[in-house]
């Protein structure tokens, strides 16, 4: 016994950032943004704080789902910074929707979705839960140096839910780890100890671009052929592969490199841009909301992350459109 996918739901901020608009704050222009990530407009945070967008994504995937907020025996948020340090934004959810359950986050980066499908799996496997909330939202905006155009231009705010529930829909999930605090981090920042004698660094995100995006075609590519070969299957039988949505480079590489047809791959990466753990879930939301799924459907979902991180699956879609 695993799980089956019962509903989904996304939250983005109203705001949406133009690459023309930002042309005009940092040294870049749309042809430039757009032939380089696929990128034409990205969400971003103004008034909506990350609590707001959770609950709200999380309350859109219970109704998909028709499951209550009583109903909930787990709430996991996969988010690299919530609204506090402490509590967890898991627990800011359960308190906001009404939920009794226990709750609690994980840090993956862009892989927290599929971390946190792995996690919610073993607690349907020892029989725990029969149902679970998984939100994976950030607020990247607040984390962003806009004064450096390779960095600016690939992030959004936003993320989105989904509702588990008992079933076999999971045939296979692989997670990996690769210690690299080099090529992709975000300091802590400001530290208020007096005795600390360590440089403090800006808590801006930096990234050496051309490392993560050979990692990010391996990992996509690899992760996908290990997932579909773990679950008995050839590639040619996945009918939808939902990518993380990074940059439609790395897609349109892992597509070529796996020989699946590329109109199999969701995008959305050009309206959203890259964000993170809401990356996949929110791809998983519009297909499944636009009737792109079918019951029945094989998916395959991946994403890669600072970490370095990746993760990978196959999921059956059982559920009616």
């Amino acid at each position: 016994m695993s799980f089956t996918v019962l509903g989904t739901g996304k939250a983005v901020p109203k705001y949406v950032l133009t690459n023309e608009e930002l042309s005009t704050m940092v040294e870049t222009n749309d042809e430039w943004i757009t032939t380089r990530t696929g990128i034409k407009e990205r969400h971003i945070c103004k008034d909506e704080t990350i609590t707001e967008l959770t609950v709200q994504a999380a309350k859109n995937a219970l109704e998909n789902a028709g499951v209550t907020p009583e109903q909930l025996d787990l709430i996991i948020c996969s988010t690299m910074r919530g609204e506090n340090i402490t509590p967890s934004q898991a627990c800011v959810i359960q308190k906001e929707i009404g939920a009794t359950c226990p709750a609690f986050d994980v840090n993956a980066a862009c892989s927290g979705f599929i971390y946190a499908l792995d996690i919610a799996d073993g607690y349907f496997v020892r029989k725990k839960v029969k149902h679970v909330l998984i939100v994976s939202m950030d607020n990247l905006s607040n984390i962003i140096d806009w004064q450096d155009r390779a960095t600016c231009v690939l992030f959004g705010d936003g993320g989105a839910a989904a509702v588990l529930g008992e079933g076999d829909d999971l045939l296979a999930i692989n997670l990996t780890a690769v210690g690299n605090d080099r090529v992709l981090r975000i300091p802590h920042g400001t530290n208020s100890s007096p005795f600390y004698e360590h440089e403090e660094q800006r808590a801006v995100l930096h990234m050496e671009g051309n490392e993560v995006y050979k990692f990010a075609v391996n990992a996509m590519s690899t992760g996908i052929k290990k997932a579909v070969a773990d679950a008995g299957l050839e590639l040619s039988d996945v009918d939808c592969v939902i990518p993380h949505q990074a940059n439609i480079r790395i897609i349109n590489a892992s597509a070529k490199n796996l020989d699946i047809p590329r109109e199999k791959f969701f995008c959305n990466v050009m309206h959203y841009g890259n964000t993170s753990s809401g990356s996949v879930p929110i791809a998983l939301d519009e297909a499944n909301r636009s009737g792109v799924l079918k019951k029945g459907d094989i998916i395959a979902m991946c994403a890669f992350g600072a970490g370095l991180t990746t993760g990978s699956c196959v999921i059956r879609w059982n559920k009616d459109n």
